[in-house]
């Protein structure tokens, strides 16, 4: 093994990215970048996981869409408990 390398000449390569997964840039207020960064911490996971994770979280917690069907049933509850 050399004990310098020459790296003057040297370029950059792709950077590979993860299956599934995109790169983006997103602002994010520094006080809640602060607190991802600390809970993940404690965690012993990467901060940019603990937000994956609450974003896929807050995806499968949408409320149920309002149909026809739904509405009716409400009413027809609220039209008995009373």
């Amino acid at each position: 093994m050399k004990e310098n390398y020459d790296f003057s000449k040297g370029k950059r390569g792709a950077v590979v990215s993860a299956p599934g997964k995109t790169r983006i840039t997103i602002h994010i207020d520094n006080d809640v970048l602060d607190s991802f960064r600390r809970k993940a911490s404690a965690e012993g996971k990467g901060y940019q996981t603990l937000i994956n994770d609450v974003l896929k979280q807050s995806i499968l917690k949408q409320p149920e869409p309002v149909t026809e069907e739904l509405l009716r049933r409400v009413i027809r509850e609220e039209l008995k408990a009373a």
